[in-house]
C-alpha cells in the first residue's frame, strides 16, 4: 500500500487517480508506458476527454510525465509516459 501513498494522499480528482494506477500498472520497472487514449479510455470505461484531463492532472501535480513521440516518417506516434513513482 505504501507504494500509491502519494498518489492516495494528492488532491486529485478521482479519475486522474485511477488513471495514474492504469499507467503504473502497465508501466515497465523504470516507469515507462504507451498505451493510446483510446484504449486507456475503452479499459476504464471513460471518455477520451476524461483520460486527457486526467493526465494534465497528474502532470500538473507532477505524477507523470509525457512525450510525444513521431513515426520516421514525421507523422505523430503514441505517447510516452514516464509514471513517477513515489514521494514528491
Amino acid at each position: 500500500m505504501a507504494y500509491f501513498s502519494a498518489i492516495y494522499a494528492a488532491n486529485l480528482p478521482g479519475r486522474a487517480k485511477m488513471v495514474y494506477l492504469y499507467l503504473a500498472d502497465r508501466a515497465e520497472k523504470d516507469g515507462y508506458c504507451f498505451p493510446a487514449i483510446n484504449t486507456i479510455a475503452r479499459d476504464l470505461s471513460i471518455s477520451r476527454s476524461t483520460v486527457k484531463r486526467a493526465i494534465h492532472d497528474l502532470e500538473q501535480q507532477g505524477f507523470l510525465e509525457k512525450e510525444q513521440r513521431y513515426r520516421k516518417n514525421g507523422g505523430k506516434s503514441t505517447l510516452l509516459y514516464r509514471v513517477r513513482r513515489g514521494k514528491f
